[in-house]
């Protein structure tokens, strides 16, 4: 897998060197320190000694050299009590820059060696998360046997040592860069009593799966046992096994019995229900921990704590509102908008408590989600389908579209004036109602469903040619006429919502930010925090107020474009820059283009269009041919992969015929007015002819404004190969911190899953890594297909078993590091790793088998090779909100009235000791912006907060696709551009929701991975996803 990319590798090169090993990684036996030589101008392409001279680098001269101390510990920061060093870099760690020293060879290590190796740099041991008792009995045990406790590494494969993670960084001070200013964000203070808070734990005999029943149960127990069993305590139940008091309950253990009307059946034979249930002391906690925690004295976050303190403040609104994860939704909240096809928005707020620097903060926002309309099915159906006529039957697709859209749905029946009764909707039968026949008593008689209703209950059913809606399980089903079933309120729609719905929610909720601050305030004052009895029993208060905190808008880079053009370079204004006056800093030259139009637009207009945007990519610094290959061709969208085939024969018979060499370089494509084309039209070009192209809309295309052929022309010269701008200080020696000082790979990572409700579906993972220094504006993307949603990218690394190679490594970032060093003629010697789409709840697994991957990458490459790695996670997917101190003022504000982009927030709000912000770099366009966090999970390289946040904010102004300063940096999101294109390849354009393998049965068991087609090389060397 090593050799997936693409180029030829220069005459000489080999890497790995020869001898290095295909067998497996081997890593150094002390950390990686590789001696110095001077590098001036890092334009130039410098010869090679040899295969690769072990140790050498090529760097600007730099202030004195920082020498991390040799022992393996120096990246370890785990939690104390621990038998290792702790080592948190200081507030004012100088940059890291490798000592003089050239690594000695060592021996080829045994598998054991490298296992113990690779803990020793990576891994914080069990031991050393082991409880003070344990670590020293282990120490006890290890010195029994002549040997330190480290030495004793057991016979292990090189897969990661400890599940229990890694310590993260510590938070090197706070940033100083930028103007400072004072903003709002929406987290509100919390102060708790010095209570002992007990947790008990709740069984309920029957079981039951609903945790609304389950309340009902305990509610009732509390109303009958609250002022003499339970010794007046009001205690906070999460709804499935945990109890939560503020004092302890006047025993140990209990049982108790109850009975309760059963809520599902509500007739009488079955209207009550008697329930046990046992209480029994689990553990008790106290907010010392959280306090000296939230003082920065210690690392661990006491996380059952905090659970206990966010249960209680979720306990009154659990009951009031309909339960969402962590939002709370109503139609008290104001007005339920249509949304369409039988859904509609309903409004609410998010509410999770945090630790914070300031002390304990919750964090509330508003939000809003979708609905089923509490509608007849029937009605749902004709809405959901966009039916005109109800009388005709239903299609199969039509019938598994419906099916999967109401599988799981609760509904109460109207067919009986005296009783409701509620079911859950398990599928839809195969026939129309008019051919359904059951068995009626045991005798086995047999009787149709319309029979059935109107002997029994007198009623006549009218759409027969529908099918009934089935509840329970498939040996005793039992069949809802759709015409009787009404969807109870206050089910959330979970599956994926069309563009058509995501504009109209977007559209009843998007507020500017002087709108969002108001309605924020307006929840909390509606919440009554104050006057809630649980808040009170736990002595809990919430502050009415949002947070000031002290922030900086650093300072935007300036960019440079071309010589020969008028302006050679550009300082961007408010986030935001044009291309007037100027040329791309490096043009991508096109020889050879080609057109194709699956509109309906007339010759004549495609003709028009196409000249204007070749115009354009001249005109920005570009060098295209201004004669396509063939002419321009128009096909009917039904015909697209013979359109696309047939364009592609025709140029390379032509291309051959003039004898230059060559293949086509761009298609322009017109996509049809009718979407459901783009997928196929990229997995034909990408995967199976080898075609870089450029699709268009025809309603862009038919009146293209200057605006829009610019942008155009911007992705197309990536897709060249070209550059559009890069940051001027890149030029500059030691121009940008700890990116200029030696050859840098910056890594962009992201998973996508499958939309909820397709329950076999592969996630795609995405990595995307920077090919040229010190410019970093190019990046190269490889996609993989992996586990359903599985979090952890699979094929970072891997090893496989070849008949002929023997054992050959590959993976994604060695392909990726092997393609950085072909393009720029050496090895990087600092990696950053950008990775998106983790949740807190992550972040110690994805970091613990990542870097582990990555280690091995490396280490697999070259005996020694361990460069440094910064490993930072991206998260968008948070509810923190950033306003301006005074709505309105010009000066602190963007158009859009959010705050200015390169506002940057350390301080007050974030982790109490951990190293992370949130970063604004984005100039608002409409509602209120979303700041980025990044938070560091791992720094080999020592950066101060300033270095890295002015770096990621820099990077924003790189991204290829606009003149704009993005909201996350550009590496994140071209690999979620990549992961994206790559769902196309095995969907196609399925946005429509329809058949799915197996009719949307549920599957048993993990369901077989479908690899990706392999995208082509010619391909892979652009940037093919922008």
């Amino acid at each position: 897998m090593g050799g997936r990319g693409g180029g030829r590798a220069p005459t000489g090169f080999v890497w790995p060197p020869p001898g290095a090993g295909a067998s497996t990684p081997r890593p150094a036996s002390a950390p990686y320190q590789p001696a110095t030589a001077v590098y001036h101008n890092p334009t130039a392409t410098t010869p090679h000694v040899g295969a690769y001279q072990h140790g050498v680098l090529y760097r600007t001269p730099a202030p004195a050299p920082y020498a991390p101390a040799p022992s393996p510990a120096v990246t370890i920061r785990a939690p104390s009590p621990t038998p290792v060093t702790v080592r948190a870099p200081s507030p004012a760690a100088p940059p890291f820059q490798p000592a003089r020293v050239s690594a000695p060879p060592s021996p080829t290590p045994s598998t054991a060696t490298i296992a113990k190796e690779l803990e020793q740099k990576l891994f914080v041991t069990e031991t050393a998360l082991a409880p003070p008792a344990a670590a020293a009995a282990a120490a006890v045990a290890a010195s029994q046997s002549g040997q330190p406790a480290s030495e004793k590494a057991p016979e292990v494969d090189l897969a990661p040592v400890s599940k229990k993670g890694l310590a993260h960084p510590a938070r090197p001070g706070a940033g100083t860069a930028g103007k400072k200013v004072m903003i709002r964000a929406n987290h509100f203070l919390v102060n708790v009593a010095d209570n002992n808070l007990f947790h008990y734990d709740v069984s309920i005999n029957p079981e039951s799966k609903s945790r609304q029943t389950n309340r009902e149960v305990l509610s009732e127990l509390i109303k009958i046992h609250g002022k003499t069993s339970l010794g007046g305590k009001l205690p906070a139940y999460d709804g499935r096994k945990s109890l939560y008091t503020a004092g302890s309950l006047p025993f140990e253990s209990e049982e108790f019995t109850v009975t309760l009307v059963d809520p599902e059946k509500k007739d009488k034979e079955r209207a009550e229900r008697e329930y046990k249930i046992t209480i029994r002391i689990a553990g008790r906690t106290d907010l010392y921990h959280l306090q000296q925690f939230l003082c920065g004295r210690q690392r661990d976050m006491p996380q059952e704590t905090i659970q206990v303190l966010d249960v209680v403040l979720r306990e009154s609104p659990s009951w009031n509102y309909v339960t969402v994860s962590r939002s709370f939704f109503s139609t008290t909240f104001g007005h339920r908008g249509d949304i369409g096809e039988g859904l509609e928005c309903w409004r609410g707020y998010y509410q999770s408590l945090r630790p914070t620097q300031m002390g304990l903060s919750l964090n509330i926002d508003i939000s809003a989600t979708s609905f089923f309309k509490p509608v007849t099915v029937i009605q749902f159906v004709q809405e959901f389908l966009n039916l005109r006529d109800v009388s005709r039957p239903l299609n199969d697709r039509d019938r598994v579209k419906i099916k999967k859209a109401l599988r799981g749905v609760r509904v109460e029946t109207n067919h009986q004036t005296d009783q409701i009764r509620r079911y859950k909707i398990t599928g839809l039968t195969n026939v129309p109602m008019s051919q359904l026949i059951f068995p009626v008593d045991e005798r086995g008689t047999r009787m149709s469903v319309v029979q059935y209703f109107f002997d029994r209950y007198d009623y006549k059913l009218q759409h027969t040619n529908w099918p009934c809606l089935q509840s329970g399980s498939d040996s005793r089903p039992v069949y809802l006429p759709m015409e009787a079933c009404k969807i109870v309120e206050g089910q959330r729609y979970s599956k994926k919502l069309n563009d058509k719905q995501v504009t109209n929610i977007l559209r009843a909720t998007c507020q500017r930010p002087q709108q969002r601050e108001q309605s924020i305030r307006e929840m909390v004052l509606h919440n009554k925090y104050a006057e809630d009895k649980f808040a009170q029993e736990f002595g809990i208060k919430v502050c009415s107020d949002l947070a000031l905190v002290p922030a900086r808008v650093l300072p935007p880079p300036m960019l440079r474009y071309h010589d020969s053009g008028r302006e050679k370079t550009c300082a961007p204004s408010v986030g935001q820059w044009n291309m007037i006056n100027k040329k791309m800093i490096n043009g991508g030259t096109i020889d050879h283009w080609a057109c194709l139009s699956f509109s309906r637009m007339r010759p004549e207009e495609v003709y028009r269009f196409c000249c204007d945007l070749i115009q354009m990519c001249n005109a920005t610094g570009m060098s295209v041919c201004p004669r396509p290959v063939v002419d321009i061709r128009t096909a009917t969208p039904n015909n697209i992969e013979h359109a696309l085939r047939d364009v592609h024969r025709r140029t390379a018979e032509l291309i051959a015929q003039q004898g230059k060499g060559g293949q086509l370089q761009l298609l322009v494509v017109i996509l049809p007015e009718v979407t459901g084309s783009y997928g196929k039209i990229k997995r034909v070009c990408e995967t199976d002819l080898g075609i870089v192209s450029q699709c268009c809309l025809p309603r862009h295309a038919s009146r293209p404004n200057k605006q829009y052929l610019e942008n155009v022309a911007l992705k197309i010269n990536v897709k060249a190969g070209g550059r559009n701008t890069v940051l001027e200080r890149a030029f500059v020696r030691n121009g940008i911190p700890f990116v200029s000082e030696v050859p840098t790979i910056i890594f962009g990572a992201d998973v996508t899953h499958p939309p909820p409700g397709e329950d076999s579906a592969s996630s795609i993972a995405a990595v995307v890594a920077s090919m040229d220094w010190p410019e970093i504006t190019k990046y190269r993307g490889l996609v993989s297909a992996q586990p359903h949603r599985q979090e952890i990218i699979e094929d970072l690394f891997s090893v496989t078993k070849d008949p002929k190679k023997g054992t050959v490594n590959g993976g994604m970032i060695r392909e990726l590091l092997i393609a950085f060093r072909r393009k720029t003629g050496r090895r990087p010697e600092r990696i950053i790793f950008y990775r998106d789409g983790v949740s807190e709840g992550q972040f110690s697994h994805v970091l613990l088998h990542e870097m582990d991957a990555l280690r091995k990458a490396c280490a697999s490459l070259e005996e020694g090779y361990l460069p440094p790695v910064t490993f930072v996670v991206v998260q968008k997917r948070h509810h923190t909100r950033l306003f301006p101190e005074v709505h309105g003022k010009r000066e602190m504000t963007d158009k859009s009235g959010n705050i200015l982009p390169g506002t940057v927030v350390d301080l007050m709000i974030c982790h109490p000791t951990e190293f992370d912000f949130y970063l604004c770099s984005h100039a608002g366009i409409q509602g209120t912006s979303r700041p980025t966090h990044y938070h560091v999970l791992y720094d080999e390289n020592h950066f101060t907060a300033d270095a890295l946040q002015s770096l990621t904010n820099n990077l924003c102004y790189t991204y290829a696709r606009c003149t704009r300063a993005v909201s996350v940096v550009p590496p994140a999101y071209y690999a979620h551009l990549a992961a994206f294109r790559a769902r196309y390849y095995v969907e196609g354009d399925s946005s429509d929701g329809g058949s799915t393998p197996g009719g949307g049965v549920a599957r048993e068991g993990p369901a077989e991975v479908r690899q990706l087609p392999l995208i082509k090389e010619n391909v892979k060397d652009v940037m093919f996803y922008c």
